[in-house]
C-alpha cells in the first residue's frame, strides 16, 4: 500500500461510512460469538493504523500486529492500550496457541502477502484449540478497480475459495456471509464504468475513500448499519462486496 493510503486510512477510519459501517458489522458478530467469554487475549493481525484495534479492547486484551512501520506509528499515536508488534502474517512472531481470538480485516488480499494459505496456517497455529477467528476479505476478483491498484490488491476472493482455504488450514466455519450488500449494485456499476474511464494517478489517492458530506456519509453508514443487524443472528446476506467469516480452530 502506498504511504499516502495509510494517511488516508488514519484520517478516515473514525468517521468514513465504509470503515464505521463495516466495523459495526464485524463487532456485532464478534460480540455475539464472545458473549460467554471472559477477557480473551486477541490478536488483530494486520492492524493497520489501529482504528479497529482500538474498538476490540471492548472484548479483552488486544495485540495489534502489522508489517509496515508507518502504520504502527499511526496506530501508536491513538494512545492504544493494546500492545503493538511488527511482523508478517506469514510468519507470526508468537508461540503456538498464544491467543483466544484472532481478527484479520482486509489483509490477506494484499500484494504484500505472498501466500495466503501460509498466513491462514499461521493464524491457526497461534490460536488455542477452539480459538475463534474473524476474517474479512474483499470479494469478486472481477471487481478490481482503480482503488485496488492504489492499495496493491493481489486478489479478491470467492465464497468457495474462502471455504476451501479455511478448511485446508484447519478451521471449522461457523458463519460465512457476504457483506456490503445494499450498496453492491452501484459499486458494481462504478467499477465497470472505471474500465472505460482513464484514471489520472495525479488526481488523488483516495477514489473509494472520498469523504462525503455529513448527511450523505450518515445515509451510507445507515445502509451498512441495517446489514449489521443480520450478523449477530447469523443470517447470511445474498451477495456483497466483501466476505466475512467466523471460524474456530479445530
Amino acid at each position: 500500500m502506498e504511504r499516502e493510503q495509510y494517511e488516508v486510512m488514519f484520517q478516515r477510519e473514525d468517521q468514513h461510512w465504509w470503515y464505521s459501517g463495516m466495523r459495526r458489522a464485524a463487532l456485532a458478530l464478534l460480540r455475539q460469538a464472545l458473549r460467554d467469554t471472559t477477557a480473551p487475549l486477541i490478536l488483530d493481525a494486520g492492524c493497520g493504523t489501529g482504528g479497529t484495534t482500538l474498538r476490540l479492547q471492548e472484548f479483552g486484551t488486544v495485540v495489534g500486529l502489522d508489517l509496515v512501520p508507518e502504520a504502527l506509528e499511526l496506530a501508536a499515536s491513538r494512545g492504544l492500550a493494546a500492545r503493538l508488534a511488527g511482523g508478517s502474517v506469514e510468519r507470526l512472531p508468537f508461540r503456538d496457541g498464544s491467543f483466544d481470538v484472532l481478527t484479520s480485516f482486509g489483509v490477506l488480499y494484499h500484494a504484500g502477502v505472498n501466500n495466503d494459505r501460509l498466513a491462514l496456517a499461521e493464524f491457526r497455529r497461534v490460536l488455542r484449540p477452539g480459538g475463534l477467528m474473524l476474517l474479512r476479505l474483499p470479494a469478486h476478483d472481477w471487481l478490481r478497480g482503480h482503488h485496488d491498484r492504489l492499495v496493491h490488491t493481489r486478489h479478491r476472493y470467492s465464497r468457495q475459495e474462502v471455504t476451501d482455504k479455511l478448511d485446508a488450514a484447519g478451521f471449522s466455519i461457523e458463519h460465512l456471509s457476504w457483506a456490503n450488500s445494499i450498496l453492491f449494485p452501484p459499486a458494481v456499476a462504478k467499477r465497470l464504468l472505471e474500465r472505460f474511464t482513464p484514471h489520472d494517478e495525479a488526481a488523488g489517492a483516495e477514489p473509494d475513500l472520498w469523504q462525503p458530506p455529513g448527511p450523505l456519509n450518515a445515509l451510507l453508514e445507515q445502509c451498512l448499519a441495517v446489514e449489521a443487524l443480520a450478523f449477530p443472528r447469523r443470517i447470511p446476506l445474498p451477495f456483497g462486496l466483501s466476505l466475512i467469516s467466523l471460524a474456530r480452530a479445530a
